[in-house]
């Protein structure tokens, strides 16, 4: 379970690396057509994970987590062997499908296979492998990507999928189903209104702010999630209920969850560019420079529980989010000069917060529902983990382009990707230009991180932390 964790999280993260081998591939995409080909993954995958945790909850979770993996595997063959960007843009919605179906579904079968006693670190481990498959995402994707072409990244997907696909057959065990009705009106409303969003934030820099593609965006966005919420209180069986978030502990830990994988993936987002063009690494190597993040989630994850119950829940999460603001923060003082030990550090600092709030975050959301839902439950705080995820990188990817095309030479002006820019440019101008574009990038996802940290306190104080 926790390997197929890794693979659909992983994805999201190594897909970051091949950033600039797609911008300066036959494809030729623009800035907003790169952003879009990170985030049609993550966008299916956050909008439909809890429908596939309530599709595992009626229809069998074991058939339900198999038929992810067939469709992950399906997605990433047809992005291997896309012509174009629409093509390619398809199959990353169909793994993303798969992605969703896979994920709720692998916590929903680990807490049936183990004792009540053991409910609690299973949680914890699980939560981590979603922190350490955006690292392994990055290392191993950079290995792969050693190949020379971008299309092996989806290529080597499609056996590893069949593999544990395989695996999950012969070992996962059989769980009982429980009768609840899919709100399919519910998917499609939350999926159309998040595309709307991210539609409105990505395209800011090449269409303006002010045209009409982006303010409708913003603007039947939030037409959409009204609706939606109007559906979902309605509806006899609901693809989320809004009255959940009454609750106030329920609220701030999806708040947070939201805004901690906001940071981590806007990070993902930019690590891979910043250290290809700005340090000079090559594709491995900058799928390795990101491990520095995972050594405190490896070595203290399952310290977690224990400081929670001596310090509070609060406080924890406090520590969380000040570790990933100063992390991002710092990291955004890094330029082609700064030492990679340095930038190492603030990695460090940043993976710190993470693993403070990942366990301790998960634990609060997956008790609020019954274990007859616990795909439900899952699915709940996968989608407020993917939906920070392509938030995170649309936000970012829309300041960095903002910034880098202000700060490019005349001779540049119009270029919306470092690779065009070279085209019309030295190295020695446009690089300067990215770095300062990623720089803001950062400051603003640490701004940002600080601030929603404080509304998550103001809002969960008083909630009880999970049992360690």
């Amino acid at each position: 379970m926790c390997a197929c964790v890794v693979l659909v999280v992983g994805m999201v993260a190594a897909i970051n690396l091949a950033v600039p081998m797609l911008a300066a591939s036959a494809l030729r995409p623009s800035a907003s057509a790169l952003v879009w080909i990170v985030d049609t993954y993550v966008v299916f995958f956050a909008c439909l994970v809890i429908p596939g945790g309530a599709a595992g909850d009626r229809f069998g979770r074991k058939g339900v987590l198999l038929s992810g993996l067939a469709l992950f595997a399906a997605g990433a063959l047809i992005s291997a062997v896309a012509p174009g960007i629409p093509l390619l843009l398809a199959g990353r919605a169909v793994t993303g499908i798969g992605a969703a179906a896979v994920l709720p579904n692998t916590l929903a079968v680990l807490l049936h296979a183990v004792p009540a006693d053991r409910k609690g670190p299973v949680i914890a481990t699980w939560a981590s492998m979603t922190g350490i498959g955006g690292v392994i995402g990055n290392a191993g994707g950079g290995a792969i990507l050693t190949g020379g072409s971008w299309r092996w990244l989806f290529a080597a997907a499609v056996p590893i999928a069949l593999v544990l696909a395989a695996l999950v057959a012969r070992i996962a065990p059989v769980s009982a189903r429980h009768d609840r009705r899919l709100d399919v009106p519910g998917a499609v409303l939350l999926v159309a209104a998040s595309v709307a969003l991210l539609l409105g934030i990505v395209q800011g820099p090449e269409a303006g702010r002010g045209s009409p593609l982006v303010i409708g965006g913003f603007a039947c966005s939030a037409v959409l999630f009204a609706v939606w919420t109007v559906v979902e209180l309605k509806v006899r069986h609901p693809l989320l209920d809004p009255r959940l978030f009454r609750i106030a502990g329920l609220r701030s830990a999806c708040l947070g969850m939201t805004a901690i994988f906001f940071g981590m993936f806007a990070l993902f987002y930019v690590n891979a560019s910043f250290l290809q063009y700005a340090k000079g690494f090559g594709v491995l190597w900058t799928g390795l420079g990101i491990i520095p993040l995972t050594v405190p989630i490896i070595l203290g994850a399952r310290h977690v529980g224990r400081l929670t119950a001596r310090i509070g829940l609060t406080a924890v999460t406090a520590l969380a989010f000040g570790f990933v603001g100063a992390g991002l923060l710092g990291l955004s003082t890094s330029d082609t000069a700064t030492p990679y030990a340095v930038y190492a550090a603030w990695l460090v600092v940043t993976g710190i917060g993470v693993t403070l709030a990942l366990p301790t975050l998960s634990g609060v959301i997956a008790g609020s529902q019954p274990a007859a839902q616990a795909g439900v439950a899952t699915g709940l705080q996968a989608t407020t983990r993917e939906f920070g995820s392509a938030l995170g990188v649309a936000v970012i990817g829309t300041v960095l382009t903002a910034r880098f095309t202000a700060a490019l030479p005349e001779d540049a002006r119009g270029a919306h990707t470092v690779a065009e820019a070279l085209t019309r440019a030295r190295a020695d101008e446009v690089i300067p230009a990215f770095v300062s574009g990623a720089d803001t990038g950062l400051r603003v996802i640490g701004a940002a991180v600080l601030v929603l940290g404080a509304l998550v306190i103001l809002q969960g104080r008083g909630t009880r932390a999970p049992r360690p």
